[in-house]
Order: C-alpha cells, then structure tokens, then sequence
C-alpha cells in the first residue's frame, strides 16, 4: 500500500507578499467598511509570519494579540474573520460563548471548541491531500471498474492468440471508459458498510458528545463487513475513487500535520462575548456566565487541550472574540481575561451609504447573488441605481423603528421584494425585470408605512 507523505506543509499565510495592506485590500472585495477592524487582523496575521521568521527560543515567546471587535450585530464582525481565515487557509471555528457552561453543569465545555478547530485542521489537510493523490486513485478506480466489467485473466496459461484478445479487448474496454462511454452501464460493487457509532461520555465538562470510532475499537468485529451495491460506472467512479484516495492518505500524518497547522495558524472566533460579561445573578441561565470566563482563560492563555488525535497547544492559536456590548461592557469581563486581548476595534453602525455599497460592491454581493440564481431559469434581473438605494433606504429606516441588525436587513427586504418574481421564475412571461426606485416602493410601501406589519415582515 502506498501513503501520501510530503515533508512539511506550509500553509498559505507563509506568502511574503501577503502584506496588512494586500490583505486589507483583499478584505475589501467581499466587506465594505470597517477600516479599523481590517487593520487590526491584517497587522495581527502579518506578525503571525514575522514570527515564523524568527529563532525558535524568540518565536516561543512571541504570543497573539488576541482581538476584542465591539459592534452591533450585522456589520460584518463574523465576515471578516471568516474571510481572513479563508485569504490564508488557516483552520477556523466561530462559537457562540453563550452555548459554554462552566464545569459541573451540564452542557458544552470550553474545551470543545479546540477539539472542533482540530478537526477542521484536519479535514483541510485531508483535502489537500485528496487533490495530490487524486490521479493515482482515479487510476486505481478505473482498474477496479475494468475488472468488474472485464474479469482479470485465469491463471491458467492460455494459448497466446488467446491472451492476446484479452488483453486486446482490455484496452478496447478502458479506453471506452476513460471517454465515458460506459457511464450507464450497471455494475456490482463490494463497498465497506458504515461502522460508525457516538457515544456520549459523562466528564468534567457535562454531557460531552464525542465521536468515537467502534471499528478503531473492535476491528475484528467491524473491519470486515462489506456488502454488494448495483450502481452505474459513473457512480461507482466516484465510490471507488474516494476509498482509492483514503488508502492513499496516511491518516496519522494528516492528524499530526491538521494539529500542527491548528497550533500555528488556527483561528477561534469567539461569538456574543458580552453575553457572558458580568457578575453572577445567582439563578438562572446567567448562574454560569463568570464561570465560562475563568474557563476560557486558560484556552486564551495557552494550555494543553486533550483530543482523540493527541494533545493540542493553544499558545500561539489567534483568538477574535465579538460581541454588541449594549448592556454590558468589556470591563465587566474578569480582568485576567480582558487582558488576554489586548487589541480592540469598535466597528461602527452601517449608514445608508454603507448599504448602497454592500448591495454594489461585494463580489458575491446579494444583488448578484439573485442575478444568477434567476439567469439560471432564463429572467434577467435588473437592477437600477435609484433603486438599488431605495433598498438601502428602506432597510436603514426599519433598522431605525425597529430591532437594528445591520447588513442582514437587506436579506429581508430584497426577499419580500423579489418574492413574486422568485415565486414564478421561468413562467414570467416578460423575462427582463427592471428593480428601480418605483418597483421597489410599488411593493414595499404599505409594509413600510405600516410599523406593526413592518416588525413582523421586514
């Protein structure tokens, strides 16, 4: 059997031209605004390099400056994180802090959440590595394919005029179904059953749900249960290619190599901060808020985290905690856990201007995200510059009268606006759809005036 087993793998964030003000510039492709918070991880992942480059016994002392964003919610505090971890290919995990229970209670510990990166390390290293192997398993599956279709030759000798048509008729064979020729025809295929079960485990953190392999437990009872499945040559290419690529894959190296990528480069956003500031009440959901505070302090300061694929440092792992902050504020966070971020960034409400921008500017923007779900069924959406602002407007003036949730208004406005022509799609009988300033206050204009019916619909 043959492993993949490349040396070292660097990730993607090792690239020298990837300077704070390239990375702030690729941030501005998908997110407008927040100049401030950009700034902060683009100088927070450039000294994450800089300290790649310096002597070991210097680069262990080098720690992240973790970084607190204080905002309201839809203004991009989770966008740019997530784009950040993607820009470099870094692991990334968002948690919500509010769903962690300090121990002995029951729920999530802190501590999952540094299992969770590591499996997201780990998938990604897997994948790169399915992408590597990916010629020799496409390979080895159409080996597979051809003996289901064409059975391998006896071992008995044969007489050579003999051998030789096989052989002859083998290459006819794989020649068709390398030019896809055979795609439908049905074949029996022996796949590997699932053996997978969870377990869930009482431990210091509570109920903690962990995935543990029955098969890596009791092999000679799980390792062998195969079973027939008539499928088509196109399906059993792609069945066939993947087992192909997970024997090609040395699953101890893409678990030490997911690790040590979580370990230098890993990324925790750690969601709703504010709603585990402050002192305890006593009773209620708020009894354990403090407690999770002194819990992650050790996971933000660096500590050894056990997983089912070994011990896992989270010294130098970057933390970007958020939260609104309304009622609460980061000083009513413990002191020794307001420390531990020493940087933070206040991103501001979005103006009217603001969405006018997010509904233009984004590459993957909401506007051209209906653009082509719609072109897919033939309709031309068209969007006019009065009204692509008469969206901004209105969405700015619910935000006023009602709950203000940024950027994520436009997602309900744009969907009560376009739900006819969503709704009739390729049966529209004029296929070009102009969305201006009229259209858009022909359809929302009662909604909007009405502020009862604007809470419950916008």
């Amino acid at each position: 059997m043959v492993f993949y087993m490349p040396g070292r793998v660097e990730a993607r964030d090792d690239a020298a031209d990837l300077t704070p003000r390239r990375i702030v510039a690729e941030l501005d492709r998908y997110i407008v605004g927040q100049a401030d918070a950009k700034r902060a991880v683009a100088i927070a992942l450039r000294n994450r390099m800089r300290r790649r480059k310096l002597p070991p016994p210097m680069a262990d002392e080098v720690i992240p400056k973790n970084i607190l964003m204080i905002g309201p919610t839809g203004v991009g505090k989770t966008e740019i994180a997530r784009r950040l971890a993607k820009l470099v290919g870094s692991p990334f995990v968002k948690v919500e802090a509010s769903k962690f229970t300090e121990v002995g209670y029951v729920g999530r510990d802190v501590e999952s959440m540094v299992r969770d990166l590591v499996e997201v390390g780990i998938e990604l290293v897997r994948q790169e590595r399915r992408v590597h192997v990916k010629p020799q398993a496409r390979a080895a599956a159409e080996r597979r394919i051809l003996d289901l279709l064409l059975p391998p030759r006896p071992a008995s000798p044969r007489e050579p005029e003999e051998q030789a048509g096989w052989e002859r008729s083998r290459e006819t064979l794989l020649r068709r179904l390398q030019a896809g020729e055979l795609e439908e025809r049905v074949v029996e295929v022996e796949v590997q059953a699932s053996s997978q079960a969870a377990f869930r485990i009482f431990g210091q953190g509570g109920l903690e749900e962990m995935d543990m392999n029955l098969k890596e437990m009791l092999p000679g009872l799980f390792g062998g249960r195969k079973h027939l499945r008539r499928m088509t040559v196109a399906e059993a290419r792609e069945v066939l290619q993947r087992e192909e690529e997970e024997k090609l894959i040395d699953p101890e190296a893409a678990s030490r190599e997911g690790i040590r990528r979580v370990e230098e480069s890993g990324i925790l956003f750690i969601d709703e901060m504010d709603k585990i500031a402050g002192r305890e009440g006593g009773r209620g959901p708020d009894v354990s808020r403090e407690g999770v505070q002194r819990d992650l302090l050790p996971i933000v300061e660096g500590t050894l985290v056990h997983t089912k694929y070994g011990m896992v440092r989270t010294d130098h792992v970057l933390f970007i905690a958020a939260g609104a902050f309304h009622v609460s504020k980061p000083a009513d966070l413990i002191p020794e856990l307001q420390g531990r971020f020493p940087i933070r960034v206040e991103l501001t409400p979005l103006t009217r201007d603001d969405l006018v921008r997010i509904l233009l500017e984004p590459e993957s923007s909401l506007v051209r995200q209906y653009q082509a779900l719609l072109g897919t069924e033939g309709v031309e959406l068209v969007f006019a510059r009065d009204g692509i602002e008469a969206v901004a407007e209105i969405a700015e003036e619910v935000n006023r009268r009602t709950e203000n949730i940024g950027a994520r208004r436009l997602h309900t406005v744009l969907e009560r606006l376009l739900e006819e022509v969503s709704f009739e799609g390729g049966e529209l009988l004029d296929k070009r759809v102009l969305v201006d300033a009229a259209y858009v206050r022909a359809r929302l204009a009662a909604v909007v005036q009405d502020a009862d019916l604007s809470r419950y619909i916008l």
